[in-house]
């Protein structure tokens, strides 16, 4: 009897922490880069189903394991790239491809897919309420204005209008400087949006704000054919809506029923106990 509420109670704790796991997608399928997480089970107190019988009554074969519980296991969080939105918001970011954005926060580096920037106070291209983005020399980005255009490589480039027979002056990522006598246009780039990767994806630790952290080596992936920044647009969130409906409804009625079947032990053992005293 007794095993009857140790199953149902375990199933309703694992069914709450999935629902947990299915509000939390539902709520950010419209948060720019948000990645779906999945909830997994796994079985204890695993028991041998052995074949009996009066073949073999002291050797009986081992047929496999069973078991009667169920608990929540790992939540898995699904990679895969979200589709693009385009803004024409001239600080909104989209990563085709493989890559992160890395961000200098109050904690350390910590890196995200949403590209949904603006820039602060000082005109450092910002992750709002979370930091500074960096460029590929672990800098964060300065932008002094708006007349800038973005390369596929993550390069932020201004033009600046001056006067005839005025040199053009260029500093890369790095910081170096070189110019030309190219006359009325001044063109500099204000620095490289820096893109890493991992090699697993799998040791990646979900922060709060769609940020992640990790104590893997990031690898810069800037320009690369598979990791290239479009400028306007966003990352759309790769939930899908139909099938954590689905889930969520699924989950909600396992719930409703294990409720019931617990009410029902409950009723047997109140009887049995009031029976009991009556003998």
């Amino acid at each position: 009897m007794y095993q009857g509420f140790y199953n149902l109670t375990s199933g309703m704790l694992s069914q709450q922490r999935n629902l947990n796991v299915i509000s939390n997608n539902m709520a950010n399928t419209q948060t720019a880069g948000y990645k779906a997480d999945t909830m997994t089970k796994k079985t204890f107190q695993e028991e041998m189903l052995v074949r009996t019988g009066r073949y073999n009554k002291k050797n009986p074969t081992d047929l496999a394991t069973t078991s009667k519980i169920t608990t929540a296991d790992q939540t898995y969080t699904d990679y895969s790239q979200g589709a693009f939105e385009m803004t024409d918001d001239i600080y909104d970011f989209a990563i085709n491809g493989k890559g992160w954005f890395s961000v200098q926060t109050n904690s350390g580096t910590q890196y995200t897919r949403s590209g949904s920037f603006s820039v602060d106070s000082e005109g450092y291209l910002t992750l709002g309420g979370v930091g500074r983005v960096l460029g590929s020399n672990d800098q964060p980005i300065q932008i002094p204005n708006e007349d800038f255009t973005v390369n596929t490589d993550g390069s932020i480039i201004a033009n600046q209008h001056g006067a005839a027979n005025r040199k053009a002056v260029e500093v890369d990522a790095d910081g170096n400087v070189t110019s030309s006598d190219d006359g009325e246009t001044e063109t500099v780039v204000y620095g490289k949006i820096k893109l890493v990767d991992f090699a697993d994806t799998s040791a990646l630790h979900k922060e709060d704000n769609g940020m992640y952290t990790t104590e893997q080596e990031a690898t810069v992936v800037n320009g690369n054919s598979d990791s290239t920044l479009q400028w306007r647009m966003l990352e759309k969130s790769n939930v899908s809506l139909v099938d954590e409906m689905t889930n969520m409804m699924a989950s909600q009625r396992a719930l409703q029923s294990a409720a019931q079947m617990l009410k029902m032990y409950d009723s047997i053992m109140a009887k049995s106990s009031s029976d009991v005293g009556r003998l």
